[in-house]
Order: C-alpha cells, then sequence, then structure tokens
C-alpha cells in the first residue's frame, strides 16, 4: 500500500547522499518534497503541515548540523516523526480483571468489520484465549450467516440466536441491543474469556448508525471499541473517524484492507487526528492475514528499513523446532543435503505465508519490488511437484537421473522437461553451497569470514621463470630444475617408504594429516 510513498521518500534521501553539511535551502527542498509526498498519499492537509513543521524544525536544530552524516540524521527524524503519527508505541489490548473482556467492532458497511472479526477471534484463540463470536448485526442481508462461516472457518465459536435478513428487500427484525447482551451472558455461562460483538454499519454515518452503536456500548459496557476502517478510503477516513469518535467513542482503531494498492493515507491520517492508536491491521484476504500494529516496524517499511522483526516472530511461529534440529544435526554432520531435505525446508517457508510480503520486509526490498510483483508464487507449487514425482532414491541420489527419468518426472509433475532440467541444475548449485559451508568453508564466491576458511584461494604458484637468453645462463637454470625436482623426488619415495605399515614411521603417522571425510579414520586401522 505504501510503495509509491516509499519511492517518494527513498527519492528524496538520495538527493541528501555525499552532502557533509545541510544548507537551510537543502532542508527546505527535502522538507517541501516530503510534503509532497504525503499529500499523494491523501494524508490528512493538517497532519502533512505539522509533520513537515516538525521535520524542518528538527533538521535545522543541532542534532543535524554537528551530527558526521547529516544525511542519515534527517532520515533518523523522518523515522521518529513517522512513528509519532502513527501512535508511537505498540498498544495492546487491555483485558478486563473480571472475565469476560467484551470488544465492540464499529465501522462503515463494507469496512470488513465481519470477516475481521473472525481474524481477530483466531488470533486470540492462537494467543491462547477461548472467544465467541456475536452476531448482532442483523441489518446487511447475510451478514449473520457469513459470521457463522467465518467463526467455523477460525474455529470460534459463534453466538448468533437470530438468522438476520436474507435480501435486501426485507425490513431488518430483531434487536441487535438484546443480541449483544445475551451474547455476554452466554460468554459467562460457557466461560468463553472474550466476547467480540460484530455490530451493524451504513455505506455512510447516519444518526440512526450512530444511535444503535451507542445504545449496544451502553448495554455491553465494551472494555475497547475498535473502530474498523478501509485503508483504501483515502481523505475520508478523517471523517469517518472524526465521527465515529464523537458518536460511539471507539478506543483504538484496525486497518482493513492494508494490501490493497491505494496510497494509505488512511494510516497515517486516523492516529493523530483522532489521538486514538492503531491496534491492528489486516494485511490480506486470509484469516491468518492479521497482525499486531507496531508503530515502528510501519515506519521502516515506508522508509524501505524492512521489518525484520516481524519476519523473525513469523518464522518463530510457524517454523517447526524438530524439523530444524534435525537440519542442524545433518548440517554438523557434514550429511549431503538432498532433494527430500529441500522439499522438507519449501514446506516450512510456505507454512510462513505469502513468499512476495516475506521478501517486502526485507531492507531494500522497494529496489526489488518490480521483480517481486512479478514473481509466481504457483511457482513453488510446481517445484514441489517436480520434487514429488521422484522416487525417494531419485531424491536421495539425484545424479541417477537421467534422460528418460527426467522425462517420467516432467510427465508426472506436469511440466516441461526443460524445467526438470532446471530445477536440477540450481538444486545442485545449492547442494554444493551447503556442503561448502558445512566443511567450514563459507559461501563460494563470497569473501572469507575470520576464523572460517571462507573462499581463500589456496597459495599462489610462483610465477614461471622466464628462460634467459644467455646460453651460459640458461644451462644454469636447468641444472638448478633438475636439482630440484631430484630433490623432490626422493623426499617423495622417503615419505612412501616411511609412511608404509609397519614401516619404521608408522608410529608417526597421523591421519588428520590427510583431510579426509569425517568418520573415515576407522577404515585404516587405528
Amino acid at each position: 500500500m505504501f510503495n509509491s510513498l516509499s519511492d517518494r521518500l527513498t527519492a528524496t534521501f538520495k538527493n541528501l547522499r555525499g552532502k557533509g553539511r545541510l544548507s537551510e535551502a537543502d532542508v527546505d527542498a527535502t522538507v517541501r518534497e516530503i510534503r509532497r509526498a504525503l499529500l499523494d498519499a491523501d494524508v490528512a492537509v493538517p497532519v502533512v503541515r505539522d509533520f513537515a513543521a516538525r521535520i524542518r524544525e528538527r533538521a535545522l536544530g543541532a542534532e543535524v548540523s554537528g551530527a558526521l552524516n547529516p544525511s542519515q540524521q534527517v532520515v533518523k527524524i523522518v523515522n521518529e516523526e513517522l512513528q509519532a503519527i502513527l501512535g508511537g508505541e505498540t498498544r495492546r489490548l487491555r483485558l478486563a480483571k473480571n472475565p469476560p473482556t467484551v470488544i465492540m467492532l464499529a465501522g462503515l458497511q463494507g469496512a470488513g468489520k465481519t470477516t475481521l472479526a473472525g481474524k481477530l477471534g483466531k488470533w486470540l484463540k492462537g494467543q491462547g484465549h477461548s472467544p465467541i463470536l456475536v452476531a448482532a448485526d442483523l441489518q446487511r442481508p447475510n451478514a449473520v450467516t457469513q459470521l457463522q462461516v467465518v467463526g467455523q472457518r477460525a474455529g470460534v465459536a459463534v453466538f448468533a440466536p437470530h438468522p438476520g435478513i436474507q435480501s435486501e428487500f426485507e425490513a431488518p427484525t430483531g434487536d441487535p441491543v438484546a443480541v449483544a447482551r445475551d451474547g455476554v451472558a452466554e460468554a459467562r455461562a460457557k466461560l468463553h474469556d472474550i466476547v467480540i460483538v460484530d455490530t451493524a454499519g451504513r455505506l455512510g454515518v447516519d444518526a440512526e448508525l450512530m444511535r444503535q452503536a451507542a445504545d449496544i456500548r451502553a448495554a455491553v459496557n465494551p472494555d475497547e471499541v475498535l473502530f474498523v476502517i478501509d485503508a483504501m478510503i483515502g481523505q475520508d477516513a478523517v471523517n469517518t473517524a472524526k465521527a465515529f469518535e464523537e458518536g460511539v467513542d471507539f478506543t483504538g482503531v484496525v486497518l482493513s484492507k492494508l494490501d490493497g494498492d491505494a496510497r494509505g493515507g488512511a494510516a497515517l491520517s486516523v492516529a493523530s487526528v483522532t489521538g486514538r492508536p492503531v491496534m491492528f491491521a489486516s494485511t490480506g484476504e486470509g484469516l491468518d492475514d492479521f497482525e499486531l500494529f507496531h508503530p515502528d516496524r510501519m515506519a521502516s517499511r515506508i522508509l524501505d528499513m524492512g521489518d525484520v522483526l516481524t519476519l523473525i516472530e513469523q518464522a518463530e511461529k510457524n517454523w517447526d523446532k524438530d524439523e530444524a534440529a534435525r537440519m542442524a544435526k545433518k548440517f554438523a554432520d557434514q550429511e549431503d543435503f538432498t532433494l527430500e531435505d529441500f522439499l522438507s525446508q519449501m514446506q516450512q517457508i510456505r507454512k510462513m505465508g505469502s513468499m512476495k510480503k516475506m521478501l517486502m520486509m526485507m531492507p531494500g526490498a522497494q529496489n526489488f519490488r518490480q521483480q517481486l510483483e512479478q514473481f509466481d508464487e504457483r511457482e513453488i507449487d510446481r517445484v514441489e511437484a517436480i520434487v514429488r514425482s521422484m522416487t525417494p532414491h531419485e531424491r536421495v541420489a539425484p545424479k541417477i537421473i537421467n534422460g528418460s527419468r527426467r522425462a517420467r518426472i516432467a510427465k508426472g509433475s506436469g511440466v516441461h522437461v526443460s524445467e526438470v532440467n532446471g530445477l536440477l541444475e540450481r538444486f545442485g548449485q545449492a547442494q554444493k553451497m551447503m556442503r561448502k559451508m558445512a566443511q567450514g568453508g563459507g559461501i563460494p564466491g563470497m569473501p572469507g569470514m575470520p576464523g572460517m576458511g571462507g573462499s581463500k584461494k589456496g597459495p599462489a604458484k610462483g610465477k614461471k621463470k622466464a628462460k634467459s637468453g644467455n646460453p651460459a645462463k640458461a644451462a644454469q637454470q636447468q641444472r638448478e630444475a633438475e636439482a630440484r625436482r631430484a630433490a623432490g623426488a626422493s623426499k617423495a619415495l622417503d615419505a612412501a617408504q616411511g609412511s608404509s605399515f609397519g614401516g619404521a614411521q608408522a608410529k608417526d603417522f597421523d591421519p588428520s594429516s590427510l583431510n579426509l571425510p569425517k568418520g573415515f579414520e576407522k577404515y585404516l586401522g587405528r
């Protein structure tokens, strides 16, 4: 969503590189570009004005003029100010001292409240809670049915005593306030510690909507009121947020559809205008595409600094520790990396979610965004199909895969033989790299690290001495070369005789000097 804003800010900071000192004109030009970038991203005008003024004031102050690298100091200032307008610190749910904790969702129709209720329920269940969803939206057609389906997919209980309306031609019946109140009582009776109340919305803000939301709030006395807003609506986000702040007095904001291609100004405007923090973000259509909102990490993403912490958290949550331990032991024992291991590692990565999203969390990913956008996620499915079309022996020993086997594998996986060839070639390179690293040699093509073999080159061979044009000197050089060869042959013969088993020097023989593979010394009879 923030691709356009990120590109503009990154280009602005590039103009500052290499400058040992920033003049007032440099600062003004930078602030002007930042202001334009934020306005183009649909950030509210008052927010942009205050943001630009703070950056200019700090950039002209002593913290930049006395810095060793002024351009980096300006980036640091922008990063800190972005964090401030996004809410400053991560805000987590406040749980009730006496369960159940009641969470009420409010927002316009189409903002994604019902789907988000299922996402929030599944996320809380993963945190060790026992949530229940309450279907208090009796106005939108099939809203109750949708919540029941979403709850079933998320594995979360749903309280829906009233079916709601099934078409837009039906008049709303039932009392949503009573449904919400009964839902809290149901949670106490069934020992659910969190209640999520899904309320009705409208296409626009009106008095009836606010009155119903206020009545539900008064009836259930929620611990948290989350305002769900579509991150793609642009400048109108501020007006909608102000209306709900006055009518419902929400405690936190949830941004939905953050994976869209809009400019994302809502995310940068709502928290600053309302003073309420952004607490959660919906980043996709799947029930797992939901995350706690971290202002510092979002600011880093916007400035193309990456979000490695979120990447690590996803890995820790989804990675199989037993499988990781098995691979670590195999790596330590210098065993070969096989296609079976490759398939296992690929499945572990798939559990973490979209490959594009993971790669976009890496620092500097904006430079490769076009290539990442062209990446086809189905390529991973094709690779998995190719590996699964191999026999167990072929996965362990891919060198036996000849032409006929490759044709059979291609036919079984529904791909061309060229794709099988490409996979085997890439796997061969990966296998060599893993073998090199397991032996302590570092990554091929990379400079050696201290304490590791790296990819150091062997001792440079001396250049062959040019033959002299003087006949006497040339004859002398030839005699010296023959003498060196004779001395070398004599040493080799002595070493061969002395190292023979049972010889005089056999007791001094050290197998480690031969740099044999691990475990091979047992065949030497020692």
